[in-house]
């Protein structure tokens, strides 16, 4: 997990960047004494002051502790989740009581007096450049005062699509702005790509786990779900996807090949161009969700998949709402050889995104400030969940796992002893604490002692006992001790 910029990262934070990766990839397992400084700084050509300021960003991360008179060690390192399904899950749709669930979990995400490590959106202004987007935003209403009582009909603002379509190169995407419907947030996007794509009845394959609100959202079009087995590590299983496809059993797949949620994982380059060739070939569209794509922590940025797209059999999807602006609710989405039908189904949806908020996001990314927001953002959400690791490591039982996610701020922990998440998840409640259970995002029975937790908050004092409290009660309904084995 490292993110290097060698055009705006000083010497020691691609020193600590190289120590993190190798201490991941366990080069340097737990326990195990980091080289002397001064040999570090002979090999790597640096000075000492420089080897003691990556040491003292990896202290802040919880990577490496220092001991008296003995030098620095590799702190407990929380193991990756390694397993995953090999069995797809029989076409379902959710059941009553997992929407009621999905119900709760939603509103207690969103209750303010609860202390939430679950919900995947930033609540603190610090994440965002709230201040630049007002005073661009003023700006515009002084000039053009007019603007608030126009439509922006579809496909919306030429401007914001002009840099939708520059910044997609970034992810391999040969696109213009007319290939570009601008939406309500990549829900929209989503819920238009099924609706051109499907009819009630229809069964549409998804990663497991995967995203919980995608099941009411199938529920509500008449739709039911297959689950196809998701490593996480490499993503989606290309050959479960390939027997379906085969068989005919799947008239759409929805993927989020780049930073999946809830995983944290991305899939190769290679798994993405077969995964490209396999939709294209048997004329099955992908709807990619590419939500988290420009909050990967590798540089420059992987491909999507459709930038492999041959006859545009993929609907890209994503927004401004985990990186930019949530209120705003600006998603746009590339359909390829389904874009007149999405742009109709646009106009009798929800009419046309607001003049004000697209034009200033645009100014926004015109001016080059964006860039310097993403690398901002992903530097700390690195940090955070380095961070939040070593809190799960120290304080969750032993045994405990979580995946190692490749962007984002959203990682899976699985709870060892048969802890069942859902029962945790309503005792925390009672302390005003909310996690997120990992049956919300599965309709078989394979999650139920997994959670998903949420790096995007202040890491205040609030904050550390929430996953404190959360690793103790884990521990009390376990009856193992904490901290690692």
């Amino acid at each position: 997990m490292s993110i290097i910029e060698p055009q705006e990262t000083t010497l020691y934070h691609q020193l600590a960047e190289t120590f993190a990766t190798a201490i991941h990839h366990g080069t340097y397992p737990s326990g195990s004494r980091l080289p002397a400084i001064r040999r570090v700084a002979g090999s790597h050509q640096v000075s000492v002051n420089t080897v003691l300021n990556a040491w003292r960003i990896l202290e802040d991360r919880g990577l490496i502790e220092a001991r008296p008179q003995s030098g620095y060690f590799v702190r407990g390192v929380l193991p990756s989740v390694t397993k995953a399904s090999k069995y797809l899950a029989q076409v379902s749709s959710p059941s009553s009581e997992k929407l009621d669930l999905i119900d709760t979990v939603f509103a207690a995400q969103n209750h303010p007096d609860y202390t939430n490590i679950s919900l995947a959106c930033p609540q603190n202004g610090d994440f965002y450049p709230a201040a630049k987007l007002s005073r661009i935003m003023a700006s515009m209403l002084r000039r053009q005062p007019g603007m608030i009582g126009r439509y922006a009909l579809p496909p919306g603002s030429l401007r914001l699509r002009r840099e939708v379509a520059r910044r997609a190169m970034d992810s391999g995407m040969a696109l213009v702005a007319d290939d570009i419907t601008l939406t309500h947030g990549c829900m929209e996007a989503l819920q238009l790509a099924l609706r051109a794509l499907t009819k009630p009845g229809d069964c549409i394959g998804l990663e497991t786990p995967t995203y919980f609100f995608l099941f009411p959202l199938l529920a509500s079009l008449g739709l039911k779900s297959i689950e196809i087995p998701t490593d996480p590590q490499r993503g989606l299983s290309l050959d479960a996807l390939e027997m379906l496809l085969t068989e005919k059993r799947i008239a759409a797949l929805i993927a989020m090949p780049n930073v999946q949620n809830p995983l944290g994982c991305s899939m190769t380059l290679e798994d993405k161009k077969r995964l490209a060739e396999l939709v294209n070939r048997y004329q099955v569209p992908l709807i990619e969700d590419g939500l988290y794509g420009e909050l990967q922590f590798c540089t420059p940025l992987a491909p999507a998949v459709k930038a492999f797209d041959r006859d545009g059999w993929i609907i890209y999807c994503s927004s401004f709402t985990k990186t930019l602006a949530p209120d705003f609710r600006v998603g746009w989405m590339a359909a390829g050889r389904f874009s007149a039908e999405i742009a109709r189904l646009k106009a009798v949806s929800s009419m046309s995104e607001s003049v004000l908020l697209s034009e200033t996001l645009g100014h926004f990314l015109e001016s080059g400030g964006y860039d310097h927001h993403l690398r901002s953002l992903r530097r700390r959400y690195i940090s955070q969940m380095d961070e939040a690791r070593g809190l799960i490591a120290r304080h969750f039982p032993q045994g405990t796992r979580a995946t190692l996610p490749q962007g984002g701020f959203v990682f899976w922990v699985e709870l060892p002893g048969n802890v069942d998440a859902t029962e945790l998840f309503h005792r925390l409640l009672q302390e005003k604490i909310c996690v997120t259970p990992g049956a919300l995002y599965t309709l078989s029975e394979r999650c139920n002692s997994a959670l998903r937790l949420s790096c995007c908050y202040p890491f205040d004092e609030r904050y550390t006992y929430a996953i404190k409290r959360t690793g103790a009660l884990a521990c009390e309904m376990s009856g193992l001790s904490p901290g690692i084995s």
